[in-house]
């Protein structure tokens, strides 16, 4: 009987310290706020109920903490010092300042965290995509710190650029370039609008007939071919077989005396032409 009342003594000056406390704590939007008293730990729900960032906060009640102040930068800093940092490359933004990101060293997180994986991190206030962060891991969630400037900057931008030129996974290349990046590559690339498998292929042959002097009509998927419907600089039109992965001829659609393999789609215009 005596262990539980000092057990229920602990809880009451536990809760009687807590009523007195501001504390410090990181809040998404729409989300909870937590701190830990005498080894217990305590969930609230922040007032105002929007605020997203990182806030003092004093407990109203057992279940609302009021929002005292913003944090300012000395204190946020001090205490995301206690947790373990990792080094991220931001994907796409989830919401508000939520973020998808991406590891940096795919071994290191392997065995700081356990598994690889896209992470979600919260408190966002500067990046773009591909851009390399400092984030900040407490166990649960990862909380960004900062815009890493130990990065290199051109890496950022080379993927950028391939995003914008809508350049497939499969052709992207630049000194440097790391599984890690292929893989955020990726990612970025299935949530940007207008990068889908058949426009890219659609861009990729018609790149390749531009440079020959052809223009693409339409094309078919075949598997492991694509039926290419052309025209040369007249206007002739041409049917062609063409290998998805190297854009050599498999069938140019007139007698080459088995020599189609030694074109690709690019040079084939030229052949068709001197044949017209």
């Amino acid at each position: 009987m005596t262990d539980i009342r000092k057990l229920l003594h602990s809880f009451a000056s536990a809760e009687a310290q807590l009523q007195s406390t501001q504390f410090l704590a990181p809040c998404v939007k729409g989300g909870r706020v937590r701190t830990r008293v005498a080894g217990i730990v305590y969930t609230f729900t922040p007032k105002p109920r929007d605020f997203e960032g990182w806030g003092i906060f004093q407990p109203a009640d057992e279940q609302t903490a009021r929002l005292v102040e913003v944090a300012d930068l000395p204190q946020i800093a001090a205490y995301l010092q206690h947790f373990q940092t990792v080094r991220l490359r931001l994907v796409y933004r989830l919401q508000s300042q939520s973020w998808l990101a991406y590891p940096v060293n795919q071994a290191d997180v392997r065995q700081r965290l356990g598994a690889v994986k896209p992470l979600a991190v919260h408190l966002v206030t500067q990046g773009v995509a591909f851009e390399q962060i400092v984030a900040r891991w407490n166990g649960n969630s990862c909380w960004f710190e900062s815009v890493d400037r130990r990065a290199d900057p051109t890496i950022a931008e080379n993927l950028q650029t391939a995003l914008k030129q809508l350049i497939g996974i499969d052709q992207l290349q630049f000194k440097g370039i790391t599984p890690e990046m292929r893989s955020l590559y990726e990612l970025v690339s299935q949530r940007t609008e207008g990068f889908t498998q058949p426009q890219r292929d659609e861009k990729r042959l018609r790149q390749a007939l531009k440079l020959g002097g052809g223009e693409l009509h339409q094309f078919y998927d075949r598997g492991d071919y694509w039926t290419v419907d052309w025209m040369t600089a007249d206007g002739i039109r041409h049917t062609s077989a063409i290998d998805k992965d190297d854009l050599t001829v498999a069938s140019s659609g007139i007698c080459l005396s088995g020599r189609d393999r030694d074109f690709d789609l690019q040079s084939l215009v030229g052949v068709m032409e001197r044949q017209e």
